[in-house]
């Protein structure tokens, strides 16, 4: 357990760092200018290199495909009630997609290498990728729906350059392609400095922020949906299939991830109550730190 609770607690050294900066330097930071040099520079690295650092398994498809599934369920499900309770286009963008958005690559792969060993890895990688998918997709269109119109937010999906430079990795790992030694050095590099450039970024966002000012019904939804709803309908739906133990454990695990920061990377680039999402994205990390320990217990079922 110390080993989930180091990988956990060591991030938290970049965000504080953020956190000091903006306090020390307030307004001479400008936060968009550092999410745009990430989401649209950097994240491209690290994309890349997440996906050529080992060859994509097509035959490990059962625990993404199970993984997508249970997230287009929960999805379905936040859209139907965030209409119904919000009125505010923010508000409601925020609650139907946050919570899907989990820390699968920087969290859950450690986390599932201390509870799984290293065999967890093919399995994790390939259901971080879906995971992209679902944040440049699902993630871009709703979070660019907090201020603009269907056909602006479908375009700025086309435009994120992260999804294509997926595609392209995703093509060139199948097709056999594997970087050279200089290549993957310099991709680790970008890749490094765009997971590092994350944290900082949240830090930055978390200086300033009031939980106290965030809609309790925003706060509770988000919440519930993570840790409450998800939840119950991945376990629901991982009972019924016959995979291994441990395929079900890593799919239920990533799940159970707190939000993203690429939640804070959105929101910012599209304007999206960029403090309310970085409050959330805070509150759940601070609740996962108990709930991973309920989750590991859960898993025991499988």
């Amino acid at each position: 357990m110390s080993s989930i609770i180091y990988s956990i607690l060591s991030i938290y050294i970049f965000i504080a760092m953020g956190f000091l900066a903006k306090m020390s330097f307030k307004e001479k930071i400008d936060d968009k200018t550092i999410t745009i040099i990430n989401v649209y520079f950097l994240q491209v690295f690290l994309t890349f290199w997440g996906l050529l650092l080992r060859p994509v398994d097509i035959t490990l498809l059962w625990a993404p495909s199970a993984y997508l599934v249970i997230v287009l369920i929960v999805l379905l499900l936040s859209i139907i009630v965030a209409r119904r309770l919000f009125s505010d286009q923010k508000e409601r963008s925020i609650a139907t997609v946050a919570a899907i958005i989990g820390n699968t690559g920087n969290l859950g792969i450690p986390l599932n290498i201390a509870i799984f060993g290293e065999d967890s890895i093919p399995y994790t990688t390939i259901v971080n990728l879906v995971n992209v998918f679902v944040v440049y997709s699902f993630g871009v269109y709703y979070y660019s729906r907090g201020n603009f119109d269907v056909k602006t937010s479908i375009m700025n999906i086309v435009k994120i350059p992260i999804l294509w430079a997926a595609i392209i990795a995703i093509l060139l790992s199948v097709n056999g392609y594997k970087p050279s030694e200089t290549i993957e050095t310099m991709l680790m590099m970008g890749a490094y400095a765009s997971m590092t450039m994350q944290l900082f970024l949240f830090g930055i966002y978390l200086y300033g922020t009031k939980i106290k000012e965030i809609s309790k019904s925003l706060l509770t939804l988000v919440v519930s949906v993570k840790f409450i709803i998800l939840p119950v309908v991945a376990f629901l739906i991982l009972m019924q299939l016959d995979l291994s133990p441990m395929i079900k454990g890593i799919i239920f695990i990533e799940l159970m991830m707190p939000l993203a920061i690429a939640n804070v990377n959105l929101a910012s680039l599209y304007d999206c109550s960029p403090k309310v999402v970085t409050a959330l994205v805070f509150i759940t990390s601070v609740m996962f730190l108990g709930v991973i320990f309920a989750a590991t217990k859960i898993i025991g079922y499988f």
